[in-house]
């Protein structure tokens, strides 16, 4: 610690990441208004002040065979951070998910004595559940979003703490379909269906030209649906355009949103949604949804090889259960995935009892996170200055 405060080191590796740090860093500071943050971080983290040594978007790369493409100048930034990290340690490293970035990372500063924190806990409950010893190597203490994550650790010796997950905070528990239908100018009454094909842009390549299919045949059995895509960035929009004009769609009614993801959910009667963080914003918002993912297939065939549950949804897995219907890969069709688009839009009874169990999932989701998270860290902090008081002695 300096006489200005503490040194927090911080590494996001994607917007979710982005997002969750952002909100961590506003709690410790109500708590460290001195404290100094610095890393790798992006757009929200920069405007808590955060000091950014490289951009986000260079971590932002998913699949074996994507993550190939980039090995080499991801492997220089994690270098360049272990140098500047050992060189001149800060009080404590967090981690912001993005695993099989920070682990390595992690575990070479604990080794040197600097604490590391990992914010989101690894998905070993769905796959590389082996993973667990190694994490419990690399980490101090691993903050939990979901509740049946802690009982892993604890099995382990793993310091952990369960916070919650800050988007059941950031949600209304309430429906506000027909506020986000004025705020977009929609009918209350138009069959809308929102398209939410990644953030990426390695999935817009692979899953743009289905999500357009899809879209078409929906809209040749309801003449009169409307679609919303929201879009994340520039280079995301202009790969959907491009997708439109290769599948000769441009005539379909589909709105293109710069951002607006929350609203455009909130809109839809049933969303069409990549697997991935999006899909529990659309349980926490509330609506049925049909989940679809594809991939490089090299990465595929590695990944599938290692999973153990049967569902890869976050919506499914905390449920323990197929809630809504999931579209993996090759089953991934226009054809799979517009009947079960217009089976969710057609059955109301179902519609309402996926309604009424994600409300019940945000209930239990909803515990504080940032502040929470804010909590283990300050207590890590001030354990390690003990300690450090103590060795001084």
């Amino acid at each position: 610690m300096t006489a200005a405060g503490f040194r927090i080191a911080m590494v996001a590796g994607e917007a979710s990441g982005d997002l969750l740090a952002s909100q961590l860093i506003q709690a410790l500071r109500d708590r460290l208004p001195n404290a100094v943050f610095y890393g790798v971080g992006g757009p929200k983290m920069l405007g808590m002040g955060f000091e950014a040594w490289h951009p986000l978007e260079k971590l932002a790369v998913r699949g074996y065979v994507e993550v190939l493409r980039h090995y080499r100048e991801i492997a220089a930034i994690r270098r360049d951070l272990k140098r500047r990290f050992l060189a001149d340690p800060p009080d404590v490293f967090i981690g912001v998910d993005a695993p099989d970035f920070n682990l390595a990372l992690e575990k070479a500063l604990k080794q040197r004595g600097i604490p590391s924190i990992h914010y989101v806990s690894p998905s070993i409950w769905a796959w590389r559940g082996q993973r667990i010893h190694k994490i419990g190597a690399a980490v101090s203490r691993v903050l939990a979003l979901f509740p049946f994550e802690p009982a892993l650790y604890e099995q382990q010796g793993i310091p952990v703490s369960y916070v919650g997950h800050p988007l059941a905070d950031m949600l209304p528990l309430e429906d506000g379909r027909d506020g986000a239908r004025v705020l977009l100018d929609l009918s209350l009454l138009a069959p809308v269906f929102a398209l939410l094909p990644g953030s990426r842009q390695s999935e817009l390549q692979y899953m743009a030209d289905t999500f357009i299919e899809t879209a078409r045949r929906i809209h040749r059995e309801i003449p009169e649906a409307v679609f919303l895509v929201p879009l994340a960035t520039r280079e995301t929009r202009e790969l959907f355009e491009s997708a439109l004009h290769r599948c000769a769609a441009q005539d379909l009614p589909i709105r293109l949103l710069f951002g607006h993801a929350h609203q455009a959910m909130m809109a839809a009667d049933v969303v069409l949604v990549a697997s991935g963080t999006a899909t529990l914003e659309a349980a926490l918002l509330k609506r049925p949804m049909a989940i679809v993912y594809k991939m490089a297939p090299l990465s595929y065939r590695m990944m599938r090889r290692m999973g153990y549950l049967p569902y890869v949804g976050l919506p499914n897995v905390l449920a323990g259960k197929f809630v809504v219907p999931e579209f993996i890969q090759d089953d991934a069709t226009p054809e799979n995935l517009t009947q079960a688009m217009l089976n969710l839009y057609a059955d109301k009874p179902v519609c309402e009892r996926i309604k009424a169990g994600f409300l019940a999932l945000h209930l239990q989701l909803r515990q504080n996170a940032a502040d929470k998270a804010a909590a283990a860290v300050v207590d890590c902090l001030h354990s390690g200055r003990h300690h450090a008081a103590l060795a001084a002695a």
